[in-house]
């Protein structure tokens, strides 16, 4: 059966992101937007949207131009916002790159988006130099490094600020991509996804049904932006209802708490390890947190039991959303005020949402109050993967429905569960980690065979990768060896903290590696 969302439908937004975000902004002059919270910087309303006027009209100048795309490098700043918007504004497409990710990772990721420019950080411009050198070794194409602050041999994106105009372009909401962040989806290897103008905002107002900020409210920016998560929830939305947003460059636990209680945040948005943190840390209970009104878990599966701990510590609501990158994020939220609501349930159907559970091996759905592969359909579905029609059209069917990859049920209340998952991607604190990659960069090694990587869960219950190894016969090889290997190749949370020896990978007659074997073992061992 369809289900439906219990919310009036919303209007689809056919706007441009920039224009959606930051429409009220001039209006809101003086009043805070973005505040670095190590030192003190502050970028108001009315600065933010002078800055992206002028630096789209400097992209402009550059030849950044409708169709371009521009690589964004950098941890959370408050500058990361000027480029992005002034990058719209000016025409162009943002993909967001990982601070975290390898000068390998990187160059793979502006061939395949076809990347015009770079703009990163001094802090990580040694690794965007070395991700360029790879391109251009790799496709004779060089590009250009900008960066937010300053480094030798490297422009400023503030010496680009230009009074002139941005010349006039047409935009269609409905088709040109605005953002293009790199998902796994459900299998494979990470792909570009397209979110349109359209699904971002047409989202952001789907979620303001039913979870809302305003200018009253003081946001804690811990999640990383160039994550879907942190862009949506901290960049977008909050931005949006004229909230001030509160900047972590990286997540300090220390620095997090100091300023839940010093900013008087009212709203966090966090990832199941932060919950944790939240539970059990001695400092939490010395806190004021009078002002925290709201804390939403997404990113990854949450415990129940660790989710009704923290709202009874902190006396907050705290609920969990769902969705993923190919959904601009959002199908499910925890609505404001639901204190009836089940711990461990990812909340109701965004309005326009409609959503049905499959028996993924029939393509049949599943009987009423069985789980079933969750399948979602509405305006916030990605357009599409960026180049992969192949694979675009094995998660997005022909009425519409993305496949998701993930196991769900609902109760006769509307509540959904997520209970498992069909899909081979690894949550690793909520960072996407895709198998594939892993063993393609393991049976490099001169003393592996052969290779499978899955998620097993460590003594904290996190999900991390395990590599299953065949060594090359004769040819000795350690567990410390093979981690090594994969750690000099990957960012940190992608590395292989497990190993065992094994004499054959389980596969199908076609070659696909049968990873449920191998998660049939680890649970007969547990």
């Amino acid at each position: 059966m369809i289900f439906r969302s219990k919310y009036p439908d919303v209007a689809v937004v056919d706007r441009p992101v920039h224009e959606w975000v930051l429409g009220e902004a001039s209006g809101r002059g003086a009043r805070p937007a973005m505040v670095d919270v190590s030192s003190g910087r502050t970028v108001t309303y009315g600065e933010l949207a002078a800055l992206v006027r002028r630096l789209a009209a400097g992209l402009a100048a550059e030849g950044i131009a409708k169709g371009d795309v521009v690589a964004l490098h950098s941890p959370n700043t408050v500058l990361f916002p000027v480029v992005l918007y002034a990058v719209t504004a000016a025409g162009g497409t943002v993909t967001t790159l990982s601070p975290l990710a390898t000068p390998t990772e990187i160059a793979k990721q502006l061939i395949d988006a076809e990347a015009r420019l770079m703009v990163s950080v001094s802090p990580l411009v040694e690794t965007a130099r070395a991700a360029v050198e790879l391109v251009r070794r790799q496709t004779g194409r060089d590009m250009e490094i900008l960066v937010c602050d300053s480094a030798d041999g490297h422009r400023s994106v503030l010496a680009l600020l230009n009074d002139g105009p941005v010349p006039p372009f047409s935009t269609d909401p409905a088709v040109d991509v605005a953002v293009l962040p790199y998902s796994s989806g459900t299998t494979g290897v990470p792909k570009g996804v397209m979110l349109t103008h359209r699904n971002l905002c047409t989202n952001l107002e789907q979620l303001n049904r039913l979870h809302r900020v305003d200018e009253n409210d003081r946001v804690i920016a811990i999640l990383p932006f160039f994550h879907v998560f942190g862009l949506t929830a901290l960049v977008n939305n909050a931005l949006h209802r004229g909230a001030t947003v509160y900047v972590h460059a990286r997540f300090d636990l220390d620095a997090f708490l100091t300023s839940l209680e010093r900013d008087r945040i009212t709203h966090a948005y966090v990832a199941p390890p932060v919950m944790l943190a939240l539970a059990k840390h001695p400092a939490v209970g010395r806190l004021d947190l009078s002002h925290l009104r709201r804390v939403i878990c997404a990113a990854a599966p949450l415990d129940a039991g660790l989710q009704a701990a923290v709202a009874d510590r902190l006396g907050v609501e705290v609920g969990q959303a769902y969705g993923m990158t190919e959904l601009s994020p959002a199908s499910h939220i925890h609505a404001d005020g639901n204190r009836d609501e089940p711990v461990a349930c990812v909340g109701h159907l965004l309005p326009s949402t409609q959503a049905r559970l499959v028996d993924s091996a029939t393509g049949q759905d599943v009987a009423e109050g069985e789980p079933g592969e969750v399948w979602i359909r509405g305006p916030q579905v990605m357009k599409g993967y960026f180049g992969r029609p192949e694979d675009t059209d094995a998660t997005v069917d022909a009425d519409g429905w993305l496949h998701t990859g993930d196991v769900g049920r609902v109760d006769e209340d509307g509540n959904w569960f997520i209970v498992d998952r069909v899909k081979e991607l690894i949550k690793y604190k909520g960072y996407q980690v895709a198998p594939a990659e892993l063993e393609a960069i393991l049976v490099r090694h001169p003393g592996i065979a052969d290779a499978a990587v899955i998620g097993v869960s460590d003594e904290e219950g996190n999900e991390i990768p395990k590599a299953f190894v065949v060594p090359m016969t004769g040819v000795p090889i350690s567990a410390a060896e093979v981690m090594a290997h994969v750690e000099g190749e990957v960012a940190p949370y992608k590395r292989i903290r497990r190993v065992e020896f094994i004499e054959a990978v389980p596969k199908a007659a076609s070659g696909k590696i049968l990873r449920r074997r191998l998660r049939e073992r680890e649970r007969a061992r547990s």
